[in-house]
């Protein structure tokens, strides 16, 4: 038996699908510590009950996922709330080609608009109209009500104890942001 596997965690996990997957793998393959799964399996679960949860409200407001996070990057820059396309790209992580596409439909929308820069009539930006800062303003409010909701199932010391360890575990993965 690997001397990472913790029986008694195993079993006090039992009562949901990752432990009894973990149990099964234990009996079946004792040889391989099955530890992490009970971390990166509960982790994966979690994530696709929570994004079913904040896809909802962004559906509320006719939007996508992706589109959301467009606005709301457009939004976080401030006043005239414009940023270049690959800013926007920097801004949300996705590819060039996967933000022309929620351009598109947000422009479609009324949502956004695509304009020369002013002062330099080469180089494009992208800027919320009128009524994408009021869905976007609108879409933000319920978003933070809703995760709040999601993560005072927690404890306030879990909660502040899970943001640090991921954080920290995030840092491991995700390269050092420039400077502001």
């Amino acid at each position: 038996m690997p001397e990472d596997y913790d029986a008694g965690a195993a079993d006090a996990a039992s009562n949901d699908r990752v432990g009894r997957i973990q149990q099964e793998w234990h009996r079946e393959r004792p040889d391989l510590d099955v530890s992490p799964q009970g971390v990166i399996g509960r982790l994966h679960r979690l994530s696709g009950y929570l994004t079913a949860e904040l896809t909802r409200v962004y559906a509320e407001h006719d939007l996508a996922e992706g589109e959301f996070d467009v606005l709301a990057a457009l939004r976080r820059a401030g006043a005239p709330f414009e940023r270049a396309p690959g800013e926007l790209a920097e801004h949300t992580m996705v590819t060039t080609g996967a933000m022309t596409k929620r351009l598109d439909r947000l422009t479609a929308a009324g949502l956004v608009l695509r304009r020369p820069a002013e002062g330099d009539g080469r180089r494009r930006v992208v800027a919320l109209t009128p009524r994408g800062v009021a869905v976007i303003d609108a879409a933000f409010a319920e978003h933070m009500a809703n995760e709040k909701r999601l993560v005072e199932q927690l404890a306030p010391d879990d909660r502040a104890a899970l943001e640090r360890i991921l954080t920290r575990w995030l840092q491991h993965h995700e390269p050092p942001l420039p400077p502001a």
